[in-house]
């Protein structure tokens, strides 16, 4: 029994594959078109999922799309409706498309789906929809491995619901609660987000990695203007402060009037106002989301919580809610965002159509640490890398272990990509860059000559699941990086009064713990367990690493530079590490030194990279 989930024509694009309800394969888009957030119909995603699976599209019981169109359709109508006459403009611009594509979206599913395969199968017959919010439960509940457990999910908006509650029992999913459009905590963050200056759906990270810098100094206006929260954490927004509903942009003029600065530009600076804004929609959200958590819990007596949605990508919260102890299990999906809505498609289907039994996954869950994308063989990596002109060494695997740790000791950014892709917006030691956490100058160095990237973001320390609780305050099993959690108060090194006044990199570069390239400036970290089960390449490197420091913690952070999504193959990778200063690349048991490469093709690769 096979179901192949999609998501598409938002952002994020992807493609799963479930058989049997173990989940085979899945990936975005954006990995394969080199297209960051790709939002297009995902022909290479599909196409990998196929062929891992040993599948043709004539094999597949369903395809399973991940929203509703018409629903949503509906929702756009009855707003314009609502808000008239104003947003005729923004009104005149969906309309096209919407009559053009989007309302057509099963005959443009099939049209999509014949270009990769499709002739000679009845595949309109095949495509199915389930809706956006039951996809995010199914993402999150059915991989878990709880048998019975709630289901929070929150994001911007599906076809109505930005906010709903459901209960999982075995094969089954109840959606009992919905907070529906346009009353949603994910367009307040995103709103935040907008009129910090960054982009929304895809910069919603950087204003939680800001907010540490500020004061939360606006939450009462927050609370008391925009939106109003109740005891048992269900809210409305005052639609006055925002332009989402019927205009081109997320806020209005009211909201900049309120907060008495306008919206900030991506040229301008960061100031003290920023931060202590991005700090305080956060704390805001943490609010909303511990208030419904600790209503849930009281309310349906149940003990496990599945998260998924854009906002259980905000992994402050998420720890909050661990530390608080409202549940006794929490398990959040990886790819908890649109992409993750394919997978959740095609468990929906599989378990609402089939009606199968469930079993609940062994171990950790059923995502196999979400290495659900390409992997490369030995010979095929040499081959490619050869291809592109690159020099290397091969090794044993005992000897790649040893000369990545001595690259590491000797605080050298080293290019890691080994075994499966990860499915979902973080890398966890598949396709990472690596560095040494004890280094002071590792985060500096890597934002600023590696990651290209704003100097104020912090970085994610892996771990040894057997040792996280020798160096955070956390105990227990944080795969997939989407817990925050403290260092050890015995880690830290204290603060003076004159480096608390500092900003941005200035307060990140002061070593404030032992592993100062992954503390941040609240003595924070977004902590990766790793391990031996799911990844045992990397957890030996980890083991490695300790034996030689005393350290089981590494530098973690994506293996792509700004602007760019995080490499896929052995190319994608020799492209990255000559464009960048990455110093070492360690591709399946091929060893490359920079030093060691063509250095005309070093100029050529650089250029290059900096056009793009």
């Amino acid at each position: 029994m096979r179901v192949l989930g999609l998501s598409a024509y938002y952002h994020d694009s992807a493609a799963a594959l479930v058989v049997d309800g173990k989940v085979i394969a899945a990936a975005q888009e954006e990995r394969f078109t080199r297209k960051k957030h790709d939002a297009g119909f995902p022909a290479n995603a599909l196409k990998y999922c196929l062929a891992e699976g040993g599948l043709a599209l004539a094999d597949l019981d369903y395809v399973a799309f991940y929203e509703k169109p018409f629903l949503k359709f509906e929702r756009l109508l009855e707003t314009y409706v609502a808000f008239a006459p104003r947003g005729f403009r923004s009104f005149r611009m969906a309309m096209p498309l919407w009559l053009k594509e989007k309302l057509l979206q099963k005959r443009l599913l099939t049209d999509e789906l014949k270009k990769v395969g499709g002739n000679g199968c009845a595949v309109e017959e095949k495509v199915v929809f389930s809706e956006h919010h039951l996809s995010h439960a199914a993402s999150a509940f059915y991989p878990s491995p709880f048998r019975e457990a709630l289901i929070l999910t929150m994001d911007g908006v599906g076809e109505w619901p930005t906010t709903s509650v459901a209960i999982g029992r075995d094969n089954q999913i109840e959606v009992i609660k919905e907070i529906h459009f346009p009353h949603s905590i994910g367009l307040l963050y995103s709103a935040f987000t907008y009129y910090t200056g960054f982009k929304v759906n895809s910069g919603e990270y950087k204003v939680m990695g800001l907010a540490p810098y500020g004061e939360p100094k606006y939450v009462d206006t927050i609370m008391s203007e925009i939106i109003d929260v109740k005891p048992d954490g269900s809210f409305r927004l005052n639609q006055d402060y925002f332009n989402y509903c019927t205009g081109l942009t997320m806020t209005s003029n009211r909201f900049a009037r309120l907060f008495g600065a306008p919206v900030r530009t991506p040229d301008k600076p960061l100031t003290q106002f920023h931060t202590d804004v991005a700090a305080s929609v956060q704390a805001v959200t943490e609010d909303v989301v511990l208030r419904l958590c600790r209503a849930l819990r009281a309310e349906s007596g149940l003990s496990r919580l599945c998260l998924a949605g854009g906002v259980a990508l905000n992994c402050v919260a998420n720890g909050k809610v661990w530390r608080e102890g409202i549940f006794d299990d929490i398990w959040v999906q990886p790819a908890a965002g649109d992409a993750g809505g394919a997978l959740g498609a095609a468990l929906a289907t599989y378990y609402g159509n089939f009606q199968e039994p469930r079993t609940v996954p062994n171990g950790l869950d059923g995502m196999s640490g979400a290495y659900l994308g390409p992997a490369f063989e030995q010979a095929d990596t040499e081959a490619r890398l050869a291809a592109v002109g690159g020099t290397f060494v091969v090794l044993d695997d005992k000897s790649i272990i040893d000369a990545t740790v001595e690259a590491l000791v000797q605080e050298k950014a080293v290019g890691w990509l080994q075994g499966r892709m990860e499915f979902g917006p973080r890398a966890l030691g598949a396709r990472s860059i690596l560095g040494d956490p004890r280094s002071p100058a590792m985060q500096k160095t890597l934002n600023l000559r590696v990651k290209y990237r704003e100097s104020f973001r912090p970085f994610a320390p892996s771990v040894l699941r057997e040792d996280v609780a020798k160096w955070f305050e956390f105990d227990d099993d944080s795969p997939y990086m989407l817990m925050v959690a403290g260092v050890r108060e015995e880690r830290r090194k204290p603060m003076t009064e004159e480096q608390q006044t500092l900003f941005g990199i200035e307060k990140l570069n002061v070593p404030r713990s032992d592993i100062p390239a992954v503390t941040h400036v609240d003595y924070s970290a977004r902590i990766q367990t790793v391990h031996e089960e799911t990844n045992p390449r990397y957890y030996r490197l980890l083991d490695r690493f300790k034996a030689r420091t005393g350290c089981p913690v590494l530098v973690n952070t994506s293996f792509n530079v700004r602007g760019e999504p995080i490499v896929c193959t052995p190319e994608d990778a020799f492209r990255c590490f000559m464009g960048s200063e990455i110093e070492v690349l360690v591709v399946g048991n091929c060893l490359l030194r920079k030093e060691d490469q063509d250095p005309a093709l070093k100029r050529d690769y650089k250029h290059a990279f900096e056009l793009d």
